[in-house]
């Protein structure tokens, strides 16, 4: 594929750019991020790892987008890091830190936008990882769901044992993180890991009609609140509150005067 810059991939307000391992639609304020690895389950690599990198700072600061998807194309979303890198590192970890030496996640949990995880299939590992870091979380029914890195003798490093006890709680985190369960859509559903379930046939268009409704909202006040809310999970309820206030005047010094 041809090299795409950062100033092409915000140019346009409807385009299609493809890369090695990603597809990125740009449809009015909408960005579709579609992992397309699909014969190997959307597998994370280094060169999806790059092309990821480069789209999402690239969505970081284009004004003219208010919602994210990040979906996977083929019969899964995501199957984690791509174990057939090991091979060429010393160990398992090391291969992971490679993969993980860029602040994806990083860029992907700061976008001042919605960000939308559409998950079907296997949702595995840093799959899973990379869909509690986005806002919110849409299962298509087929969706299955674990953390097995204790048995390669890691931990859920992509955030997952933080993101996986905030949004099923202690118990459930614990429970995913060190004995390698599955669980399915219902049961994640259950249990607050995701927040919609949908036939897979509706999964893109349910998750697509979400963005667009919350694409329509200001900006500012959508990325305020993602800060409030994300932010106050580190906080007493006093600090927070506080940071509630502060945040709200952040806002009213915006509006303009009628």
């Amino acid at each position: 594929m041809k090299s795409t810059s950062t100033s092409q991939l915000r140019a346009s307000r409807r385009a299609v750019s493809r890369f090695s391992t990603v597809i990125y639609e740009k449809v009015g304020a909408i960005a579709i991020v579609t992992l397309n690895r699909p014969e190997k389950f959307n597998a994370y690599n280094v060169a999806m790892r790059d092309d990821l990198h480069q789209i999402l700072s690239a969505l970081y600061d284009d004004p003219d987008l208010g919602a994210m998807v990040l979906m996977g194309a083929g019969s899964a979303f995501s199957t984690g890091g791509d174990v057939s890198e090991f091979g060429s590192a010393p160990s398992p970890t090391i291969a992971r830190w490679v993969r993980f030496r860029r602040d994806v996640w990083g860029l992907l949990h700061r976008l001042p936008i919605l960000t939308i995880a559409a998950v079907h299939g296997f949702t595995v590992g840093g799959g899973l990882e990379m869909a509690l870091l986005c806002d919110l979380a849409i299962a298509a029914e087929d969706t299955r769901i674990c953390l097995p890195e204790s048995g390669l003798g890691m931990i859920p490093g992509v955030a997952g044992t933080q993101t996986a006890a905030l949004r099923g709680g202690l118990a459930w985190g614990l429970d995913l993180s060190i004995t390698g369960r599955w669980i399915n859509a219902r049961e994640a559903f259950d249990i607050g890991l995701i927040t919609e379930l949908v036939p897979r046939a509706n999964l893109r268009a349910r998750a697509i009609a979400v963005a667009r409704r919350v694409s329509r909202l200001p900006r500012e006040s959508v990325a305020v609140a993602k800060l409030a809310v994300w932010d106050g999970l580190d906080f007493t309820l006093r600090e927070g509150l506080a940071l509630e206030r502060r945040l709200g005047g952040r806002l009213a010094a915006l509006a303009p005067i009628t």
